[in-house]
């Protein structure tokens, strides 16, 4: 339990998109529905929206991340665009200090770089990311430095320098699914968010490690902690059941190795699964808030209470386009209902 607390009303909610490829659909789909849906969270008040590095996925076509942040914050005006996040092990810290700083550059004071030290792939696939597994993960702590020494004001002497990049005061957030990053992140006192929506296990306590070990900088002088959650969001409690099955149904696949592309809604899960697999899903999905408004607000402001975080991070995973922005949709009113009743 936290001692913070935060009602709904002065949380502030955001969008993880994972860029989904829908059955029968391609990437292309997928792009022309995320700049929809961050057109939308805009004028719907949501505060930040984030595009997450995956390869080698059938499913998710984030795999250029950058490339894609630029893409939405082109097509928006006033919704903070970042990474959530850019797997740092996967690229030298020059080159994302550059693409960000051209992000920045470009969208003044509307980008944010979240950084991961997972490869946000498979074992194979990271090799031919990177080439050479060495130290992969073990040097973070170094890397995220260099790649802040780059956005730092240049110093005399200094040999390599990010051109654009050098002296812009782009946030940097560390993700995470453990204790290793959220004490890095308090160590450097930077904000902190946690990946709770895939990787539940350990999020109470990378809180309390967070908080604990948190030093104030010039970046922060309070710990900021942000968790990521699902929400599938209807005007019925049974609607939203339907519609989450695609969710469940990606997990499975997950957890089974196979790579398919999101799937349509079933009537039932009994024949997709055994007991097992539910269970392991399940687990997986312990931060899921699915149901009706009264259901989502009932529950979120209980996760709220009970881990004290600053902001969340919502992702849906539903197939119907038209739904998913109904979701999202139905979260900015429960926000906006809240407020209005304070």
């Amino acid at each position: 339990m936290s001692d913070k607390k935060h009602q709904l009303a002065d949380t502030a909610i955001s969008i993880l998109d994972l860029v989904p490829v829908l059955s029968g659909k391609t990437p292309a789909d997928s792009f022309k529905n995320s700049l929809e849906l961050a057109q939308h969270a805009e004028k719907w008040g949501y505060n930040r929206y984030w595009l997450a590095e995956h390869h080698n996925m059938p499913g998710i076509a984030s795999s250029a991340t950058s490339i894609l942040i630029g893409y939405i914050a082109g097509g928006t005006k006033t919704i903070r665009v970042g990474s959530g996040g850019i797997m740092l092990p996967n690229h030298a810290p020059l080159v994302v200090a550059e693409q960000f700083g051209t992000l920045e550059t470009l969208y003044p004071g509307r980008i944010d770089l979240g950084l991961g030290r997972a490869p946000g792939t498979d074992h194979v696939t990271a090799m031919a990311l990177r080439r050479d597994l060495q130290g992969a993960g073990e040097d973070f702590p170094a890397n995220v430095e260099e790649l802040r020494s780059y956005l730092a004001p240049a110093s005399a002497g200094q040999r390599v320098r990010a051109v654009p990049g050098e002296g812009l005061n782009i946030p940097i957030w560390l993700l995470g699914s453990s204790t290793f990053s959220a004490q890095l992140a308090g160590m450097l006192g930077l904000p902190f968010a946690f990946a709770s929506h895939f990787a539940p296990t350990l999020l109470h306590t990378a809180l309390k490690v967070y908080r604990d070990s948190f030093q104030p900088s010039e970046t922060l002088k309070e710990p900021y902690a942000m968790a990521g959650i699902n929400v599938v969001a209807a005007e019925t409690d049974d609607e939203a059941s339907h519609l989450a099955t695609s969710l469940y149904m990606s997990f499975l696949n997950v957890i089974r190795g196979t790579a398919r592309q999101m799937q349509p809604p079933v009537d039932s899960m009994d024949d997709k699964w055994d007991m097992s697999e539910m269970y392991a899903v399940q687990q997986m999905l312990l931060y899921s808030f699915v149901g009706s408004p009264a259901t989502v607000q009932s529950e979120l402001q209980q996760f709220l209470d009970s881990t004290g975080v600053d902001e969340v991070m919502v992702t849906s995973h539903i197939y119907d386009h038209a739904a998913r922005l109904r979701s999202y949709e139905i979260l900015s009113e429960l926000k906006q209902s809240v407020v209005s009743q304070a």
